[in-house]
């Protein structure tokens, strides 16, 4: 499992910081959490990690729809899967 690590700036940070922020972003791979008026405001992460999350994200999106299917009975044998694509790779 993954566990991001977070850092918490205010917003001043960002605007007077910002290349320290980002380079603790990619570097550190941390996730830095900007505050206004001390309350979470605004979460800032590498563009690496940010696609990195969104790829796991949508596995376990994919990962759920199949578990939903095997509960649900709407399964075939593995036979008449790979039949299946053989087929459409025949015909693509």
């Amino acid at each position: 499992m993954l566990a991001l690590k977070e850092a918490i700036r205010p917003s001043a940070d960002l605007r007077n910081h910002y290349n320290d922020i980002s380079k603790q972003c990619k570097e550190n791979k941390e996730a830095v959490i900007i505050t206004v008026n001390g309350r979470c405001d605004t979460f800032t992460l590498s563009y690496e990690e940010y696609q990195n999350m969104k790829a796991r994200i949508e596995l376990l999106e994919i990962l759920a729809e199949a578990d939903d299917d095997v509960k649900n009975n709407r399964v075939a044998p593995i036979t008449e899967t790979f039949d299946d694509l053989r087929k459409m790779l025949q015909e693509g």
